[in-house]
């Protein structure tokens, strides 16, 4: 019993020993460059925590922290670090480095109730919606607009007269890749669709078809399917949306008052 014991602690001490090696030993040296010891012991057990095809062992790791240290070795030669797309890639990882250090605090805090997520809903229901688009491109030609605003009056015309021909109009005229399911596109939460979108039916009743509504895809000419009832809204995916809104309210809030201390200028002219 005296002997399993003492085996037992040694088993543990050399564990423990080998689980936390001095910070300070070399694990391997890339011209002249060394990799700790617990450097590799880091990067190793981050690698035991990912699912991959290939064992993780540490003369793995090791290889490929040294090819890593090659890479990096190579960029520094060729002074990449002076490269614009280099330069751009880094100030965007400061950005966000500089963001989560100071807003994951703040962002810990939130919390989303089920009652507010019912009432967010109540503001803001899932409709199902099937539309008829005449798209615009990103740069549209002079007339591209009012010859798309035209033909969707048109459109819409005749389906005051006919509003049962909606899914034969998609199937002929719609730009939409939901055209030959006669424009139908399903259940949708407010957030994912146009804010024009939204407005134009929030408050109307299945069956109803608006008048031609412009967003930054072109033309839409609506028709309101269904409404989710709040009995059977997703619970999970609604309280995510609040709590995104709420993050987007915290992060407004940080560049507002950044924005504050700071001295800019804004030239008009690049506004328009």
């Amino acid at each position: 019993m005296k002997n399993s014991i003492i085996l037992a602690l040694t088993l543990v001490l050399s564990f423990t020993t080998a689980a936390k090696p001095d910070k300070d030993d070399i694990a391997a040296i890339v011209n002249g460059k060394p990799i700790s010891q617990g450097e590799l012991f880091k990067t190793y057990n981050q690698n035991l925590l990912l699912v991959t095809d290939k064992v993780v062992t540490r003369k793995k790791v090791i290889t490929d922290l040294i090819n890593r240290e090659l890479g990096i070795q190579k960029a520094k030669k060729a002074k990449l670090g002076n490269d614009p797309i280099v330069k751009e890639k880094i100030e965007d990882i400061l950005f966000h480095a500089q963001m989560s250090k100071d807003l994951e605090p703040l962002l810990k805090k939130i919390t989303v109730s089920d009652k507010e997520a019912k009432e967010y809903y109540r503001n803001f229901p899932e409709y199902r919606t099937s539309h008829i688009l005449l798209r615009i491109k990103v740069k549209p030609e002079a007339d591209e607009w009012k010859e798309a605003q035209k033909q969707s009056q048109r459109i819409y015309n005749t389906l005051m007269k006919k509003p049962k021909d909606f899914t034969k109009l998609a199937n002929k005229f719609s730009q939409s890749n939901t055209a030959p399911n006669g424009g139908d596109l399903g259940f949708q939460p407010a957030v994912r669709l146009a804010p024009e979108y939204f407005q134009a039916i929030k408050g109307k009743k299945p069956g109803y078809i608006t008048p031609p509504v412009r967003t930054q895809f072109g033309y839409h000419v609506i028709k309101v399917v269904d409404i989710r009832e709040e009995k059977d809204i997703n619970m999970s995916l609604y309280k995510k949306i609040l709590y995104d809104k709420k993050r987007d309210e915290v992060i407004a809030n940080y560049f507002k008052n950044m924005r504050s201390e700071a001295n800019i200028v804004i030239k008009d002219k690049s506004l328009k």
